[in-house]
């Protein structure tokens, strides 16, 4: 009997027939062809729009629910909301992927490769963007009002090209022949004013008001994509903001025959929304970078505020029906702009607009890193925005005359300490202490983080307010990240506990009773091994390097970034490769280790780290005294699509950040919900995911939180290490001889001299022969075939708690305070 697999109940379900004949029908009336000439990406866009047929007659029947029903929603604003591809998930929790695959096989075309055909939205980086989706993917499961709010990228990040092992950026052009889920509103485009001045005005009351005469006006055009809940009761909405010139085109100056000028304002209207995070290192880019994100809150806020008037003439109760949730500190600046729209369009005094506003708004923090948390220059938003500014400067003005004069009466030091505006050369505008002094609440994403936000972070803003302060843990959607992207996983998951573990992650624990189970093991294992298979082909396609599936596969991918340490695993790598080349029978299991990330177009040592892995692959791939015990893999071009094949594949996930560094990852939930066994330190979530499977599940090294902060207070040394260790001065040395980079020495010495002369700030160093040894117990564990199947079984069935249902539902119960709603 076959395995059945977990699928939407009770949706909107169509029958293998009606599947088919809804294809078709769309491939001829809504794309002009017909089944002998159709190319795969009209056959995707016709099965998009089959799908389509449910998903918006659901959403339409969600937004009259909500609109009938006043309901209080959540706004989740955010810069990033990373969702990969659409089509499979969409299929899953509409509840027709069946239908649909038994459908287009009739057709004569394979699903898998009529879904390769979508491009990934390129809608955000990484971790914070991946977030995102998931949040927004489990409201709508859960049946709350909530939207999404962000920008349409047209290019969003960038597509990763390796050329001589370098990164190379490419425009990401992930819309370029149109995107079958997103629906244009032209009826609800916003007007938003930048640069001008203000002006101070009397009235005949003699009540004195400002008025902003904005300089330059641009429109916000919003496309709505919908986010379809498991089950497809509930289908929300994420409205991404496009951005315009109000108006784009000078016929005067085109018919005097200046071509290009006549397209200057619109081409400076469109780059507000031409790619995520702009460099800014350039002034220019630190002006595009704010108005960027002005642009979207202000869309967004007006956008809220119009919804709200369908059922109210004031704003007595719009703290009641809006929360507003701020992903991080990019859509900080809303603050002042709600306050600046209550108090300047709609007449309310200060403190009415201030109650309001600190009611509405609640601030997620995703890192403790000082120079991540956003600071803009005061004379850049004087430019800007203005009034904006004027705003800033009375919030700060009267929190420190009442609030911190009253905790801490006459501390000058103290004022200056907390001051929104940072003093120095060049004066700032401190935006997360904007967003503390202005929010509700404040919450981390897991629960160390959550202690050192408190503890380290904003101490004395805790002491002022204990009580704003929470931990929301992430958490994944399971539907993307297994019932989605380990189909043969999840089939065997359903065999087991039923088909509503999608919706309720904990019926997995049930696996745990047949961890020692021979028969369930080999079965999981087998399942491993397939996808393992499957990850080999996708290596030697794009790096045409042939790696083994029985190989420990071992896993890191992220941002790439100095704390997250990928230059740790460099090292290690270095050192086992010398192990080899000095003992040809060094005894370990074959290892392939396998890297995927972007760095920042302008950091430095994040590109030369990606070089160094890469120079050193082709060095360690094409060794053959090694006999193919170790490989090194850098899949280029990082994103969601080649994701769901790394995370079911991996034995081992790399989850090294320096203890008291990392927020919490998201990663390491998803790689242990595929049964992969951490190797990490005490950071960020991978303390509680050690907690739930059990210490002895998980290969904990390295430093903890305080011993990071004594050793760091004791005045660290990294020269201590590398004199103290044979094997890592070795290593380190090598990085200065063209052997891996022939006729051209010192070309990875950078790395060297960043964890030297540097100072290695993130103690990779102090963390190397504890990171080693770890290493050693993976290979020692993975040869014991038993005990590693069942580690990894145990990691599967005990993550229950990091599903981002449990997430939400404990942002609802302890801060956004919403009620479900039915649709009809």
């Amino acid at each position: 009997m076959a395995a059945k697999k977990a699928t939407a109940k009770n949706a909107l379900a169509l029958s293998k027939e009606q599947f088919k004949d809804s294809i078709v029908k769309h491939l001829r009336s809504t794309l002009g062809t017909d089944e002998a000439r159709a190319n795969n990406q009209a056959w995707w866009k016709a099965t998009c729009s089959a799908v389509n047929e449910l998903v918006f007659d659901r959403l339409t029947e969600t937004s009259k629910a909500n609109a009938e029903n006043d309901s209080r929603a959540v706004h989740y604003l955010s810069l990033e909301f990373l969702m990969g591809r659409l089509t499979v998930n969409n299929l899953h929790n509409v509840g027709v992927f069946d239908a649909a695959r038994d459908a287009l096989t009739d057709l004569g075309k394979d699903i898998n490769d009529i879904c390769d055909e979508e491009p990934d939205m390129a809608l955000g980086n990484g971790g914070l963007g991946r977030l995102a989706a998931c949040f927004i993917d489990s409201l709508a499961t859960l049946n709350y009002p909530a939207v999404g709010y962000g920008i349409h990228y047209e290019h969003g990040l960038f597509r990763q090209e390796i050329q001589g092992g370098r990164q190379i950026e490419r425009p990401d052009s992930w819309r370029e022949y149109g995107n079958p889920w997103e629906i244009c509103r032209p009826e609800s485009i916003q007007e938003v004013p930048l640069y001008g001045y203000v002006e101070t005005v009397f009235g005949e009351d003699g009540k004195m008001r400002k008025v902003w005469h904005a300089g330059r006006q641009i429109k916000g055009v919003p496309w709505d994509i919908p986010v379809v809940g498991y089950e497809a009761k509930t289908v929300n909405v994420l409205r991404l903001w496009e951005s315009k010139a109000a108006d784009f085109f000078d016929w005067d100056v085109f018919n005097a025959g200046g071509y290009v000028d006549s397209q200057a304002e619109k081409s400076q209207a469109e780059a507000v929304s031409k790619v995520l995070y702009p460099n800014d290192e350039s002034e220019q880019g630190k002006e595009l970078r704010l108005i960027q994100q002005y642009f979207f809150c202000a869309c967004s806020l007006k956008d809220i505020i119009r919804r709200y008037k369908r059922n109210h003439t004031d704003f007595s109760q719009f703290s009641k029906q809006a929360v507003i949730q701020l992903n991080d500190t990019h859509p900080t600046v809303a603050i002042p702009e709600l306050m600046r729209i209550l108090i300047d369009e709609e007449g309310l005094v200060w403190d009415d607009a201030w109650k309001i506003c600190s009611e509405t708004f609640a601030y997620t923090n995703h890192t403790l890193l000082p120079e991540a948390l956003e600071k803009w220059a005061v004379y850049l938003f004087e430019k800007v925005l203005p009034r904006h500014l004027e705003i800033i400067y009375e919030i700060n003005r009267r929190f420190l005359e009442d609030e911190v004069e009253a905790k801490w009466p006459g501390n000058d030091e103290m004022k200056r300490h907390l001051s929104i505006i940072e003093e120095g050369e060049t004066r700032m505008v401190r935006m997360a202490f904007l967003c503390v002094v202005t929010c509700f609440k404040t919450n981390g994403v897991a629960a160390m983080h959550s202690e050192l936000v408190k503890q380290d972070l904003f101490p004395e803003f805790c002491e002022l307010w204990p009580e704003r302060f929470e931990n929301v843990t992430n958490g994944v959607t399971p539907r993307r990240w297994l019932l989605a992207c380990n189909e043969e996983l999840a089939s065997m998951y359903t065999d087991l506990v039923g088909d509503q573990w999608p919706r309720d992650l904990t019926l997995l624990s049930k696996a745990n009773e047949f961890a020692d189970d021979a028969k369930f093991q080999k079965k999981f294992m087998d399942i491993k091994h397939t996808k393992k298979v499957q990850l080999a082909k996708v290596i030697k396609d794009l790096c045409d390097v042939e790696v083994d599936p029985n190989a420990i596969f071992d896993i890191q991918i992220k941002r790439l970034h100095e704390y997250k340490r990928q230059h740790l695993n460099v090292l290690h790598i270095l050192a086992l490769y010398r192990r080899l080349l000095e003992n040809p029978n060094y005894e370990m299991n074959k290892r392939v280790f396998i890297f995927g990330a972007k760095a920042a177009p302008g950091y430095k040592l994040a590109k030369d780290i990606i070089y160094a892995i890469n120079k050193i692959a082709d060095k360690v791939n094409n060794d053959e005294r090694i006999q193919g015990k170790l490989k090194v893999v850098f899949l280029p071009n990082y994103r969601v699509t080649l994701a769901e094949k790394l995370f079911p594949a991996a034995d081992v996930s790399e989850q090294i950040s320096t203890a008291g560094y990392e927020a919490s990852g998201t990663g390491n939930m998803k790689f242990a919900l595929n049964g992969a066994l951490t190797l990490g330190t005490l950071d960020g979530a991978n303390v509680e995911i050690a907690e739930e499977v059990g210490d002895e599940n998980v290969f904990i090294f390295g430093l903890n939180c305080d011993e990071v902060k004594a050793l760091k207070a004791a005045g660290y040394n990294p020269w201590d290490y590398y004199y103290g260790n044979p094997e890592l001065k070795a290593v380190l040395d090598w990085l200065e001889t063209d052997y891996f980079t022939p006729g051209a020495p010192g070309e990875l010495a950078s790395i060297k001299q960043s964890l030297l002369e540097g100072g290695d700030p993130y103690l990779c160093l102090a963390d190397f022969a504890s990171y080693s040894e770890a290493h050693i117990a993976v290979d020692k564990m993975y040869s014991d075939k038993k005990g590693w199947a069942r580690k990894a079984i145990i990691n599967s069935a005990s993550v229950g708690k990091f599903n981002s249902d449990r997430s939400i539902e404990d942002y609802v119960d302890r801060i956004w305070h919403l009620e479900k709603v039915m649709p009809n």
